[in-house]
């Protein structure tokens, strides 16, 4: 009887009404990831070219792909358990590392980068699958796939990480492409076959709430920045302005997701037949384009606020621009995939932005960035009209509906 109360005690409990509900420890392990993130936009504004923008895209993906392999992670672990503890405190500090690497991970710290990374990924894929021996003999299998998957990808890190060339970042590319395929072809493994998503027993309002708690990190980080960066500046209408502006946008951002998107997904991920591949696509995928376009949109704030007025150059209109669209088109990706309706508030907000890009040469930052968050706030409060008629009606019936409707 003891070796199934001890696996009892390991799983996350399903059905009861604090089954989803997200832990301390939880919490404590995110700390890792808003210092992660405020690298990732820092280092950005030290390589301020297209070369960087391809490195902040790399370095992204790789941050949260170790985050969101860890929210799957936990969706079946319970984190009050002291082994379960343990794996998350050792994480923080191989993120730790991680995070610190970020800066120089193209010059001096690749293989810090690489090493950490691959030791993240894999050392909690194969702890897992200690975790889970004799007993839940499909799940383990499952991470048992997912190790094989991770290492695989880990021989590029790893070797990106000692060559120190443009190699490094083709190989780190390589990674990145067998990490974000294994997902969509179920972890196919020889001899071991792949993984229907019906393994995947997802707590929803856990996945939903930790992916939430995501964004609110990436608008936190935005809003450190914005508050960093206008304590050191001489307060001027200008700056109080851009100021008000910039902590706008990130309210409107907010208010977009929370309002509308989080709201429709936890919803239809509720009803769903086939909650794992709901989650699978919506918010393993989707998410990675929020938080870009909230990192981006940082960046936009702190140039802003550097020259909110007089010109404004090819660089700053881009990020100001390709922020917001990327949250967009995330939300309106998200939507798609758990409702199966297009989501005319997020299209038309992109359209906006597009309108705005061909007249972005005749404006200062600080008058570019107040129409691109009246787009925002526009799309807010139709995205909540939007998401409320949406969840009234039911899941199955929904596309059939509103398509064209709405």
């Amino acid at each position: 009887m003891e070796p199934l109360t001890a696996r009892a005690l390991l799983l996350r409990s399903r059905g009861s009404s604090d089954s989803g509900k997200v832990s301390f420890i939880e919490l404590f392990f995110d700390l890792i990831f808003v210092f992660a993130i405020t690298q990732l936009s820092h280092s950005f504004l030290e390589n301020f070219t297209l070369e960087g923008a391809v490195r902040l895209a790399l370095i992204t993906m790789a941050v949260w792909w170790a985050w969101i392999f860890t929210a799957w992670v936990i969706n079946s672990l319970n984190p009050e358990s002291q082994q379960v503890r343990v794996l998350l405190i050792a994480l923080m500090l191989l993120g730790l590392i991680m995070s610190s690497s970020i800066p120089k991970a193209f010059e001096t710290s690749g293989l810090y980068f690489a090493a950490a990374y691959t030791l993240f990924q894999v050392g909690r894929t194969a702890y897992t699958v200690w975790l889970l021996r004799g007993g839940l003999h499909e799940l383990r299998v499952n991470f048992v796939r997912i190790l094989a998957w991770l290492t695989l990808s880990g021989v590029f890190w790893i070797a990106g990480g000692i060559i120190e060339s443009e190699w490094r970042m083709a190989l780190w590319i390589i990674a990145l492409s067998i990490e974000y395929a294994a997902p969509s072809l179920g972890f196919w493994t020889p001899r071991l076959g792949r993984t229907p998503t019906a393994v995947w027993n997802v707590e929803g309002s856990h996945m939903a709430e930790r992916c939430g708690l995501f964004i609110i990190i990436a608008l936190g980080e935005s809003i450190l920045i914005t508050g960093a960066t206008f304590a050191k500046l001489d307060w001027s209408p200008a700056t109080l302005a851009a100021f008000a502006t910039a902590f706008a946008g990130s309210a409107a951002m907010w208010w977009i997701y929370f309002g509308s998107t989080a709201k429709t997904g936890h919803h239809f991920i509720a009803h769903s037949s086939d909650p794992g591949r709901v989650a699978r696509s919506a918010y393993t995928y989707t998410h990675l384009l929020l938080v870009a376009g909230i990192i981006v949109t940082a960046v936009a704030d702190e140039l802003l606020l550097a020259h909110p007025v007089g010109h404004i150059d090819t660089q700053t209109i881009a990020v100001t621009l390709v922020g917001p669209a990327l949250f967009m088109l995330g939300n309106a990706l998200f939507m798609r995939i758990v409702s199966g309706v297009v989501s005319s508030p997020y299209l038309i907000g992109l359209l906006a932005l597009g309108v705005l890009g061909f007249m972005s040469a005749f404006m200062n930052a600080l008058l570019l960035t107040v129409l691109t968050n009246l787009v925002l706030i526009a799309v807010s409060l139709w995205g909540s009209f939007f998401s409320n008629r949406l969840c009234r009606i039911q899941p199955a019936s929904a596309a059939k509906q509103l398509t064209g409707s709405v």
